[in-house]
Formats: C-alpha cells, sequence, structure tokens
C-alpha cells in the first residue's frame, strides 16, 4: 500500500483505503481471500500501533467463501483404494481416508507411532502442534502387517529416494502423484486430493452414526464450528434428501 501510494497507509483517508482494497480484489494479480485479509488485519495492527483511531479509518467486514467440500461416494472410494498396482501407494490411500490425515499428518508418521496390538496410530504435532490418536481400524492393521513384512521401511512409515538413490522422508509431491494416478485409472471424474479423502472420511462417519463431538477430536479441529461444515454435506436424518422427480410419477404405477 505504502508503494502504491508512494506515502505511509496512516496517512491515507477512507476513501484511499477503500479504493486500495478495491483495487486488491479486481485488479491485482494476487486477488486470492488470504492476501486481502492480511493487508486488512496489517491495516488495523498498524493503525492501533501508531495510534490511529478505529473511527477515522473504517475498514470492511471480510466475506468468507462458504463452499461446501468434494466428498466420494463409498463406491468411488472402493475404486480408488484398489487402483495401486504398489501395496504401498495403496497404504497412503487407506490411510488418508480411514484416518482422515492431513498430507503432512500421513508424511510424519513413524514406526513407533504405529500400535498395531491396539489398533490405534498416534498423530504427533498436527495442526496446531497437538497430538491426538485415531483408530486404525482391521483392515489398516492387516495392511500395516504386510507392508512392513514386504517392505520394512526406514524412520518413517513411507520413504521415498532423493537423486542420489539415499534413503529419504516420502514426498508430498510422491502422495500427489500416487493419488492422480488411482484416480486415473479407477475413473474417477472428481477431482480428487488428499484433503477430499479427509473429508470423505468426515462425511461418511457422520453417515454411519458417528456423534459431531468424537468426529472433531478425530479430525483434530479445535474449533467444532469447522467440523459442522460437514453436517450441510451428509446425508442425515430419518428422510434423506431426494429428487421430487422420483416420486412424481409414483401414483401414476
Amino acid at each position: 500500500m505504502a508503494l502504491h501510494f508512494n506515502c505511509s497507509p496512516v496517512e491515507l483517508d477512507q476513501e484511499q483505503v477503500l479504493d486500495y482494497l478495491h483495487y486488491l480484489k479486481t485488479q491485482s494479480r494476487t486477488p486470492s481471500s488470504s492476501y486481502f485479509k492480511h493487508t486488512v488485519y496489517g491495516l488495523r495492527f498498524a493503525y492501533k500501533v501508531m495510534g490511529v483511531s478505529g473511527h477515522e479509518v473504517l475498514l470492511p467486514r471480510l466475506k468468507f467463501s462458504k463452499k461446501l467440500p468434494v466428498v466420494l461416494s463409498r463406491q468411488e472410494v472402493r475404486l480408488l483404494l484398489k487402483a495401486p498396482d504398489l501395496l504401498k501407494h495403496r497404504l497412503v490411500l487407506a490411510l488418508l481416508y480411514g484416518c482422515g490425515l492431513r498430507r503432512f499428518e500421513l508424511l510424519n508418521i513413524k514406526i513407533p507411532d504405529i500400535d498395531l496390538d491396539r489398533k490405534m496410530l498416534h498423530i504427533r504435532e498436527g495442526k496446531g502442534r497437538k497430538d491426538r490418536y485415531v483408530p486404525l481400524g482391521d483392515h489398516l492393521v492387516r495392511g500395516i502387517g504386510s507392508y512392513l513384512e514386504a517392505d520394512p521401511p526406514y524412520v518413517w512409515l513411507f520413504n521415498g529416494k532423493d537423486n542420489t538413490g539415499q534413503l529419504q522422508q516420502f514426498s508430498t509431491t510422491g502422495v500427489q502423484w500416487a493419488i492422480k494416478e488411482a484416480a486415473k485409472k479407477s475413473g474417477i471424474k472428481k477431482h480428487v486430493t488428499s484433503h477430499v479423502l479427509r473429508h470423505t472420511y468426515a462425511t461418511h462417519l457422520l453417515e454411519m452414526g458417528m456423534d459431531i463431538m468424537t468426529l472433531k477430536d478425530l479430525l483434530g479441529h479445535s474449533d467444532i464450528r469447522t467440523t459442522l461444515v460437514y453436517l450441510h454435506v451428509a446425508q442425515l436424518g430419518r428422510d434423506k434428501a431426494f429428487s421430487p422427480l422420483d416420486k412424481l410419477y409414483l401414483s401414476e404405477k
């Protein structure tokens, strides 16, 4: 803003500030909500530090996107999980969906974090640097057991190799490639990502009868409002939503 107007932002009047914010949203090359948000918050902090009264320059309230998450059907998940040829890649997909992991949480799993006897996975320092436990279930326990026997990992559960052939932590690119190839091979038209699998995990658990507070803890959310979005996606209640076309012609049969 200082470069745009060639002066200190605290010297600008309300109209200039609003003009600049409008410029960010309409003409700037970086008009993302995040960029706009930090500009507004940065201005508020600058006014506070410099003693500029909040009355003199009123900043607009931020409006956040209310997009609902993409979710796979149960049949799409089955097709996705059996698509990879390598057990390692099948297990990557199975953990993302079966435990609702964020991608960095998956990559940071180490051997001691897996308790096959108790069928639990210890997620260390997830988002917000919080630990949590999530259940593995019988299918993942069997899959991880087979994987550990067939291809004993080093340090992390999933390892990759650098350009020299040295073992290192499996990469984000590797996870993305495994998901993309599985989606292509299974014929799924939706844009599948690691976070889509996490959304699908949450939605399917709600539809299978899990309560919202338990789901909040499993996902590692600090605010229940973040979890509540899945109530808008899951098909819940005594009567699932339906199209009127399905009942329009029933009386004629």
